[in-house]
């Protein structure tokens, strides 16, 4: 029986770090931090001189409190990280901090005994750049309770080109199976789909069985669409018009834009079926009546990703390294950014301009 005290140094690619390792006859190591250099972060400011972001010089004694530090390899740029960055939605719960919903790294210090030096973890919401600091940073402490093991199947690159618009599709696609939703009842249809929530719905629901009809604007994208598995590419007029009830053509579908198009979608869906709403890219207003939910029984589904419990977050990424994995990730990630251009990206986006997904490198 025996208790050690080691220290080690540990070289990453922009900062020596030193940790005092325990070792005890359990064979559980905790790892606490001693001393970092300053490292960079993409940080969100409002105060007296205004809404401001940008890239800042931190320490880990300045991120939010939590069980693990990670040195970060990637994140994500999602539409409520562009709302964020800019000011344009009301995310943050308090000032500073760190930008980005979503982060992935291996770890370099815990003092839970469920995670050690050298793991591969991801966490998507869970108050990333909403109550505590987010993934656009070289390190990010965060809470243990809402660390993900990186399932095998998964690289961590592959993880974040999936992150909160993958888990939000997968997440629609787990609710309305369990509300019974089968293929049989006919196809899908997604709207903003050439967004990246979209884009990953396209592919994950007909990875699973599904018959996608695919809604997008932007008919030049057709092909990529398709690429992706829709067997049908619509344009917005389909959903044009919100009328309390209209042909059943579509067994169900996840809408990410809100107003007329998830009412026109409710009225167009089949006995039954179910319909998940994720985003208001285009309106937070429902124009509807009861008729499809008293005359067809069709369910609208609420997905709200960022607050999953932890259970449901543990199948959902389960399912997305398996038999849900997306099966055309290299062209889903239509670009790579530094956190020098997130500004940029952010612009395009919130102008109409999302395409697929962007991929945040901080490797």
């Amino acid at each position: 029986m025996g208790f050690v005290l080691s220290a080690q140094a540990w070289l990453w690619p922009d900062a020596m770090i030193f940790f005092i390792s325990s070792r005890t006859d359990s064979n559980v190591s905790i790892t606490k931090p001693f001393q970092t250099k300053p490292f960079q972060a993409f940080r969100i400011r409002n105060d007296s001189a205004g809404y401001r972001s940008g890239i800042e010089e931190m320490s880990i004694d300045d991120l939010a409190p939590g069980e693990i530090v990670i040195r970060t390899a990637y994140s994500s740029v999602n539409y409520k990280d562009a709302l964020a960055g800019t000011g344009e939605g009301k995310i943050l719960r308090f000032f500073p901090l760190v930008g980005g919903i979503d982060v992935a790294g291996h770890v370099v210090s815990s003092t839970d005994p469920k995670f050690k030096e050298g793991d591969a973890v991801l966490v998507t919401g869970s108050g990333l750049s909403e109550t505590r600091d987010g993934g656009y940073a070289q390190y990010a402490r965060i809470e243990a309770k809402w660390a993900i093991p990186l399932p095998a199947g998964l690289s961590l690159r592959e993880s974040m080109i999936i992150g909160t618009a993958g888990f939000t599709a997968a997440l629609a696609l787990l609710r309305m199976q369990d509300n019974r939703q089968t293929p049989a009842q006919g196809p899908l249809a997604v709207t903003g789909a050439t967004g990246g929530v979209g884009s990953l719905a396209v592919d994950i629901f007909s990875r699973a069985g599904y018959e996608v009809h695919a809604i997008s604007g932007k008919a030049e994208h057709a092909d990529y669409l398709k690429q992706l598995g829709a067997t049908q590419v619509l344009g917005r007029d389909v959903l044009a018009e919100a009328k309390a009830m209209e042909a059943a053509r579509f067994g169900g579908g996840l809408d990410n834009v809100g107003g007329t198009m998830l009412a026109s979608l409710l009225a167009r869906t089949r006995p039954y079926g179910n319909v998940a709403s994720a985003g208001l890219a285009a309106s937070a207003e429902l124009p509807t009546t009861v008729m499809p939910f008293i005359i067809r029984g069709v369910s609208l589904l609420g997905v709200a990703s960022a607050g999953t419990a932890r259970d449901i977050r543990d199948e959902v990424w389960k399912r997305l390294a398996m038999d849900w994995k997306p099966a055309h990730l290299d062209a889903i990630c239509t670009r790579e950014a530094t956190l020098a251009e997130l500004p940029g990206v952010f612009a395009g986006m919130l102008a109409g301009g999302s395409f697929g997904r962007t991929l945040v490198r901080l490797d």
